[in-house]
């Protein structure tokens, strides 16, 4: 027997055959239910981690990381703001833009965001030019007046490449008659999927200089930006605003889409707290468990007391024990959680092919295959949820083991 002596006599509490076989089975039990909470909790965040990653990048391969506008007037110098922003290192790309909202009428009436591009340099911060499914997408030529429209969008007017859609901008314009908003009628020269409902539905683009004519302004909306850190989105649009003259606003990503933002991490939060009580389960079963130990122990401890170990030392020994139970508890979770996250997507196929069914159909979801993204902190976090709740579940048995009166525990002996 080696020292300290309540780790020792906790190590062989932990390898005994119990008296009592029903405290083996409810000790195992809360093995069990430490592992299956920590693999469900690792294997959910990693999907929630995954599908939120896959909408983020969606939905910023269609959106600049950074846009700098004025306030109000158009920008005029924009060509200057993009030549500044090139000189950056952390820059990939910039490229104007003019945004308006618009009613598009076709056979059907949507309303719709319009967005003027410059053919040249959009690819230098989207990829609408590989997501036009229909058309083409050189054909924004200036004078042209074409444009390319989600494929919901197109569902919802009903048309068409090669059909004709009347624009109707939020502008007026004065008129003998009075103020009429400013219209054109513009050509579906391009129909493009961009995988992310709010973009296919709600977009459409036009050449920059067409808009420019219709608007009657000489000037753009602002710079769009692409970065090589997403992350340093802010910081690179203030530090490329104070290199601008003139009074100019910074939005990153996350504040343009704040809602989605929010909303998915909130999402993954709460879900993280409510299966978290799978595992504070198993912590419950561990109290059982440890109370019916030392139950099961009273002459034992008894005993050991008569020997001179301290009511501390007794407390120490079930503490141990039951913290045992939920570090294995624990590192089976883990291994199985992450081994379940690795092949989740052949389980998904599995389960498919057996029942015939698709489970994530392509035309709902937007999205081929189960999306999983493991992210170390999460795994981190569970881990040491788990072992918490472990260590908590051992204190009220092995404060009650090192109450216990060797006399009254020996009566009946």
């Amino acid at each position: 027997m080696f020292k300290p002596i309540p780790v020792s006599i906790g190590l062989r509490y932990l390898r005994a055959k119990r008296r009592n076989g029903f405290i083996s089975f409810i000790s195992m039990a809360s093995i069990l239910g430490i592992a299956l909470g920590v693999t469900v909790l690792i294997t959910t965040l990693a999907v929630m981690s995954g599908f939120q990653k896959e909408i983020r990048d969606r939905l910023l391969q269609m959106t600049a990381h950074t846009t700098i506008t004025t306030d109000g007037a158009p920008m005029a110098d924009w060509a200057h703001a993009v030549d500044v922003a090139k000189k950056d290192p952390r820059v990939a790309g910039a490229a104007p833009y003019i945004e308006i909202q618009a009613m598009l009428s076709g056979p059907r009436v949507q309303g719709a965001i319009v967005q003027g591009i410059d053919p040249a340099l959009e690819p230098n911060v989207s990829v609408i030019n590989q997501k036009v499914k229909k058309g083409s997408f050189d054909s924004l030529t200036a004078g042209s007046y074409n444009l390319l429209v989600g494929q919901e969008l197109a569902i919802y007017l009903g048309v068409g490449v090669g059909d004709t859609v009347l624009v109707t901008l939020a502008e007026v314009q004065g008129t003998p008659i009075g103020a009429i908003p400013r219209m054109k009628r513009f050509t579906v020269s391009g129909i493009f999927e961009a995988g992310y409902n709010e973009v296919d539905r709600g977009v459409a683009y036009a050449n920059m200089a067409d808009l420019e004519k219709v608007l009657r302004i000489d000037g753009v909306t602002g710079v769009r930006l692409k970065l090589h850190d997403m992350d340093k989105a802010l910081d690179v649009g203030v530090d490329l605003a104070h290199n601008l003259t003139g009074a100019y606003r910074v939005s990153d990503w996350t504040q343009q889409n704040a809602n989605l933002y929010h909303s998915l991490r909130m999402e993954k939060v709460v879900m993280g707290i409510l299966l978290s009580l799978i595992i504070a389960m198993g912590a419950f079963n561990l109290v059982s468990s440890q109370v019916m130990l030392v139950t099961d122990k009273q002459a034992d401890i008894a005993i050991l007391r008569t020997l001179g170990l301290t009511p501390g030392g007794v407390m120490q020994v079930f503490m141990v024990q039951g913290s045992l139970i939920g570090i294995f508890g624990t590192v089976l979770g883990v291994i199985g959680g992450i081994t379940l996250t690795l092949n989740l997507e052949r389980i998904l196929g599995a389960i498919e092919t057996l029942f015939n069914v698709k489970l994530l159909p392509e035309d709902v979801y937007y999205i081929t295959g189960l999306p999983t993204d493991m992210q170390t902190p999460d795994i981190i976090m569970i881990t040491a949820v788990a072992l918490v709740m472990s260590f908590l579940a051992t204190l009220y048995p092995a404060w009650r083991a090192a109450r216990t009166q060797p006399a009254e525990a020996l009566r009946y002996e």
